[in-house]
């Protein structure tokens, strides 16, 4: 009786450890899960963003102006920004994941192994966006292609056929963030409480970096508001309000990362936590002019 006993305590010990053990790790991974979400969120906030009756999710949204952006920068067609969203989105979502086939990496799943760059470089969104148009550009004729046949000329995918899903959602992003569609890009996004003077310049200065880094154009920041001479952007052509636009839908889709809480441009304010563009009273922002402030 003795021994029946003591088994059942051994047992039920034995039961109660595995138990304690496997609340341990349940623990350690939500508490890993929650680290992550909460990184995340100090570098992207969540949302989502619509061109064209499409939609994107904050982060996608904000490569998609990377992506357009380099593009404006580098003075090409608007039919090279609709052929780089529709490869990102087929080969990674347009995110810079750190897996693929085989060694592929990154928002467009390029090779080290082929010569695309290091693991670390082609996973960087900034390099591999370059690299992409660096081979885009080479394709004869790209712009006349379908878009299906031009990004397979650069990624040699095993299906090549894929990328035709994306082409309308490509499209309509593209057109929002070259300014030929003014007013087509918006963003659902929470409110942003800035605290002090400081932080809503901060916010200021972020949009500035990354004004430079995706358009090389250069903004003047001044206390809370970053105003921007559209302008000079290559990719416009000289169209003043095209230019502007193009701006001002790029400063809403990058709004996630900067935190950016208004765009003005033209008589049209987009305001974080309302819905679309918003038409402001008064006189309008001169041409070719946004103002973009938290």
């Amino acid at each position: 009786m003795n021994q029946a006993r003591g088994r059942r305590g051994a047992r039920l010990g034995a039961t109660v450890s595995v138990v304690v053990v496997l609340l341990v790790i349940g623990a350690v991974v939500i508490t890993g899960i929650v680290a992550a979400l909460r990184w995340g969120d100090a570098h992207i906030a969540s949302g989502r963003c619509s061109a064209g009756g499409h939609w994107l999710e904050a982060d996608q949204t904000a490569n998609a102006a990377l992506i357009v952006g380099t593009t404006l920068r580098r003075d090409l067609p608007a039919r090279a920004g609709t052929i780089g969203i529709a490869t990102a989105m087929q080969e990674s979502r347009m995110r810079p994941i750190d897996y693929g086939d085989r060694d592929s990496l990154g928002m467009f799943q390029q090779r080290p192994s082929q010569g695309w760059g290091t693991p670390e470089q082609v996973q960087d969104p900034v390099y591999a966006t370059e690299t992409f148009f660096d081979h885009l550009v080479r394709v004869p004729d790209y712009t006349e292609l379908e878009v299906t046949v031009a990004a397979q000329a650069v990624q040699r995918s095993a299906f090549p056929d894929a990328y035709a899903q994306h082409e309308d959602l490509a499209r309509a992003f593209a057109s929002a963030l070259t300014g030929w569609s003014p007013a087509a890009l918006t963003c659902d996004l929470d409110p942003v409480s800035h605290q002090d003077e400081e932080a809503t310049e901060s916010v200021a200065q972020e949009a500035a970096t990354l004004l430079a880094r995706d358009l090389g154009l250069e903004g003047q920041v001044t206390a809370d508001l970053l105003r921007v001479d559209a302008t000079s952007l290559p990719g416009a052509d000289g169209d003043a309000g095209r230019a502007a636009w193009a701006v001002a839908a790029w400063a809403v889709a990058t709004a996630p990362v900067t935190a950016v809480g208004t765009v003005q441009v033209a008589d049209r304010a987009w305001h974080r936590g309302e819905e679309g563009w918003q038409e402001v009273p008064g006189e309008p922002v001169p041409a070719g002019t946004v103002r973009i402030g938290a």
